[in-house]
């Protein structure tokens, strides 16, 4: 029997949701306001590392989830179990059909806080229901991608493998993960799976086991040449790198030659990356190697290839694991999902969330949102959060504010404005088509090569403008000033 958890086949996840959100529609149905016209917003509020950007990411895995959101009997049952629901609410969800309008940012832009990544009009039972979905979808392949676009641009033109799975956080950590660290930027996974379910390169050559388990390392190399004598690439740490791992290496290096094949390289996994790398290649070069490269795999990150490239390391690829995967220096991406208006009569009515922490407070109103080019560089100036019935006139001025030091503007005459998000749901009818993640890798690279080199760079990163139009700033502080009033008396 297949299990309904099986990483190889399409799963249920319907039930993969906070129980509140369950609890929530319960009352919402028993309020008579389950069927009202709600709009929630997916965004985020700090890009982790104290980065410039983030790439978005998991938006085909969220279509796969709704496209395939239905309850079954056993659902119900367990449901009616917890003795938390109504028979009318269980009712309603056993004949549950999905009718929501849903728009995203595209998988691969570099995205910025504070813009809705996600939004959801629909009934509010069912844009309730999508929360926890939503945000573990998008959270967990954004933070990685994000990771592995770092981590592949400090690499320069140099390949970064992801060799993660193993420390990955379970089964959908490495599968997922693989694919968002492809859209980040690498250029091949270790994860098989991965790379038959999402058609990305594999790669991976051979452990220390391998080794190990001849009587001698030169042994293990023949062995492995002769099985692969067109990309031989031995891993030469096992026991001692200079002193028997590499003179092995170029032993059996000659012997392939002589048969007419040439080695592809060798691969170090520890010590000193920059003293050994350094070494290796003068003894590849001296043995008539010149082209044999050099990887790297050893808890590599953005930092410490950073460090070794800039010492003189001799490297030509990096293979990158538990740092990545896991997105080690902060592992949590912090998206939250919130109540931004309601429908009434036919007409939107903004809604707001206050707070004292200032970032905590919600932007208000069914919003669209532009990227800003100049006209000259083809570089990004500015996300403009806008409401859903403003356009932008690219012929005339446009003046934009930023978000922290409101003081300064940007004045702009020859500017190009590029709608980001797109409608991926019609009245629950899917109304887009993902592209294969060799193509939304290679958009990401592209779009990245958009941002001025002030976004990019790791320490203190340029604050990249995400402004509000005066349309949506007004509704936010008519709303703000509304609130202050109730609750001051007046």
């Amino acid at each position: 029997m297949e299990s309904r958890f099986d990483v190889r086949n399409d799963r249920d996840l319907t039930m993969l949701v906070d129980f509140y959100e369950l609890t929530m529609g319960n009352s919402y149905l028993a309020e008579g306001v389950g069927d009202q016209i709600v709009y929630f917003d997916m965004y985020f509020r700090r890009v982790p590392d104290g980065g410039g950007y983030c790439i978005m990411s998991g938006v085909e895995q969220l279509i796969e989830y709704l496209e395939n959101l239905r309850f079954t009997e056993d659902d119900i049952n367990y449901l009616r179990s917890t003795k938390a629901f109504s028979e009318k609410f269980l009712d309603y969800l056993s004949t549950f059909t999905f009718s929501c309008d849903v728009w995203a940012i595209p998988e691969g832009y570099p995205v910025f806080p504070n813009e809705p990544l996600v939004t959801v009009r629909g009934p509010a039972i069912q844009a309730q229901l999508l929360e926890t979905m939503i945000l573990v979808t998008i959270n967990h392949q954004t933070l990685i991608a994000t990771k592995a676009s770092r981590i592949c641009r400090v690499a320069g033109n140099r390949p970064v493998m992801e060799f993660g799975s193993r420390r990955a956080q379970g089964y959908d950590g490495a599968i997922y993960g693989a694919r968002a660290a492809v859209i980040g930027g690498c250029s091949a996974t270790a994860n098989t799976l991965a790379g038959m379910m999402f058609d990305i390169p594999v790669s991976g050559t051979m452990a220390h086991s391998w080794v190990q388990l001849f009587d001698s390392e030169l042994e293990a190399f023949r062995a492995w040449a002769n099985a692969y004598p067109d990309q031989c690439l031995v891993l030469i740490d096992t026991f001692n790198v200079l002193k028997s791992g590499l003179p092995n290496a170029i032993k059996v290096f000659k012997e392939l030659r002589a048969k007419g094949h040439e080695p592809l390289g060798i691969r170090i996994d520890s010590g000193d990356i920059t003293y050994l790398t350094k070494k290796v290649r003068k003894a590849l070069d001296d043995a008539g190697f010149p082209k044999a490269i050099i990887v790297i795999s050893n808890s590599l990150d953005e930092h410490i290839i950073k460090d070794v490239l800039a010492e003189g390391a001799q490297i030509n690829s990096f293979g990158v694991g538990e740092r990545l995967i896991t997105a080690r220096s902060e592992p949590v991406f912090g998206g939250v999902y919130k109540l931004v208006a309601v429908e009434k009569n036919g007409e939107v009515v903004p809604r707001i969330k206050i707070s004292e922490n200032e970032e905590k407070i919600t932007n208000p109103g069914f919003k669209k949102i532009y990227r800003i080019y100049d006209k000259d560089a083809d570089k990004a100036i500015a996300d403009l959060i806008c409401d859903e019935s403003e356009t932008i006139d690219e012929s005339k001025p446009l003046t934009l504010f930023d978000p922290v030091f409101t003081w300064k503007k940007k004045k702009l005459k020859r500017y190009k404005a590029e709608l980001l998000r797109k409608q991926i749901f019609k009245g629950g009818t899917l109304c887009y088509k993902s592209p294969s993640v060799k193509e939304i890798r290679k958009f990401a690279q592209e779009q990245v090569q958009r941002q001025w080199a002030e976004v990019l760079r790791f320490e203190n990163p340029h604050n990249y403008f995400v402004d509000l139009s005066w349309k949506v700033w007004n509704a936010k502080h008519d709303l703000l000033n509304s609130y202050s009033e109730e609750f001051s008396g007046k």
